[in-house]
């Protein structure tokens, strides 16, 4: 491969993905591989060569978002209480997840698109990130032991995709997200 040709598919992949980000954020987690190619001005088999499932595409398009909550779990280390700080962390997952269509999505971990070989990055830096924050929870004895983050994106992800289509989706999922949260504390 020439060093146009390389070039050429850097400028291809940037421009499908910016299309990317504008079409999920239209539409959401199915918006549509062909309506990108289209208007990125390539053929669908491009797309499906840089992003080979939907699933792939959809990690790229969140991923600056991931990063953010990676550095939000960062920042929150160091904060005084244990449980305030990982459900801080947690409630900006939700609200990131409720407001950010195609990024719960993304984070969920089953479906025909699952990558059995890298499996989900979105959510495999999520719980890179909040792990330290819940770790911090459990020996303070605020959180449970047998609480997995894994555990607590899934229950995130089914939250917000339960309500996405109502009218506000965000507090709705803040509410029940609330509702979830009195069973981290430890059994008495």
């Amino acid at each position: 491969m020439t060093g146009a040709q390389r070039s050429d598919a850097r400028r291809n992949h940037a421009r499908i993905l910016a299309v990317a980000e504008q079409e999920v954020a239209a539409r959401g987690a199915e918006a549509s591989l062909e309506q990108i190619a289209r208007t990125a001005g390539v053929g669908s088999a491009t797309v499906r060569r840089h992003f080979p499932t939907r699933r792939a595409l959809l990690e790229a398009v969140s991923h600056s978002r991931i990063d953010a909550l990676s550095r939000r779990a960062a920042e929150l280390t160091g904060a005084p209480d244990g449980r305030d700080a990982l459900l801080r962390w947690l409630d900006e997952v939700v609200a990131y997840c409720a407001t950010v269509r195609g990024l719960a999505v993304a984070l969920s971990y089953a479906g025909p698109d699952a990558d059995p070989v890298q499996g989900n990055t979105c959510a495999g830096a999520l719980e890179e990130a909040g792990t330290p924050l819940l770790d911090r929870a459990v020996r303070d004895g605020a959180v449970r032991a047998d609480i997995a983050l894994a555990d607590l994106i899934t229950v995130i992800v089914g939250i917000v995709l339960a309500v996405e289509h109502r009218a506000d989706a965000a507090a709705e999922a803040d509410r029940l997200f609330r509702l979830t949260v009195a069973g981290l504390a430890p059994h008495a």
